[in-house]
């Protein structure tokens, strides 16, 4: 998921840089991005083949969607991961929500097909992870150099607290959760998983993984969850869907 931002290399490296790359820098009759003001709003993956543990990849992404949210401009980047004899091994959807450069009179985005609603009744599963308050300067190590993980100042002038955990470090702390109670924590099982960033979380804080088993069919098991934040009873996760081989034997 950071391999657009983390290219071909491990070391520190610019994050104005790699998001102007990967995002076609400005992108005429549209508003300026101004980075500071770009946070993740959504988020896709599907595995299309099983992922190798080495080898040589390519990434091949287009920006495919610009939208007007009124308070925002969402840009849809999608990406897809191809071995060296040219298979495609995963697909990627990401959202970018840039805060202000809305009301440009763009389009509206359409609710995306691979969500599903989440039942109203109680869940089948729920999991609680609790953050370490330096977890946002730990995850950073993953490529995802934005400042909005470290500096608290940039943060604050966007309305926030200060330093946020990025969206995909408790995505992936989410989809853990639903692989461990509906998949018995076997990885290769997993199929696709998609939720949408609703708030901020911050270090140190305590997430609720809301879960429920939505459908069962054609060999596949559709996870519904929701992820909050226990202290503030905040939903930073909404429309979360899991998708899993039912080879697996999913456990209610």
């Amino acid at each position: 998921l950071v391999l657009p931002l983390k290219g071909e290399t491990s070391d520190v490296n610019s994050y104005a840089e790699r998001v102007g790359r990967s995002q076609g820098d400005q992108i005429p009759g549209l508003p300026k991005v101004n980075l500071n003001r770009l946070v993740h709003g959504e988020q896709y993956l599907e595995l299309l083949a099983p992922l190798p543990l080495e080898g040589t990849f390519k990434l091949e992404g287009v920006l495919s969607g610009v939208y007007d949210a009124g308070k925002g401009m969402i840009m849809d980047r999608e990406s897809t991961l191809v071995d060296e004899s040219g298979k495609a091994v995963v697909k990627m959807v990401s959202s970018a929500f840039v805060i202000g450069a809305g009301g440009f009179g763009g389009p509206r985005k359409p609710t995306p097909t691979y969500a599903v609603a989440t039942p109203k009744r109680e869940p089948d599963a729920v999991q609680e992870d609790t953050t370490t308050t330096h977890q946002a300067l730990l995850y950073r190590l993953s490529g995802d150099y934005n400042p909005l993980h470290a500096d608290p100042t940039i943060g604050a002038k966007l309305g926030m607290k200060g330093v946020i955990l990025h969206g995909l470090c408790f995505f992936g702390i989410s989809a853990g959760a639903v692989l461990r109670k509906f998949g018995n924590d076997d990885p290769t099982v997993f199929k696709s998983i998609y939720g949408r960033f609703a708030s901020p979380v911050y270090p140190g804080e305590t997430l609720q993984t809301l879960m429920w088993k939505a459908k069962e069919e054609a060999g596949l098991v559709t996870i519904a969850f929701v992820t909050k934040v226990k202290e503030r009873n905040v939903v930073v996760i909404a429309n979360g869907t899991v998708i899993l081989h039912s080879a697996s034997k999913a456990k209610l």
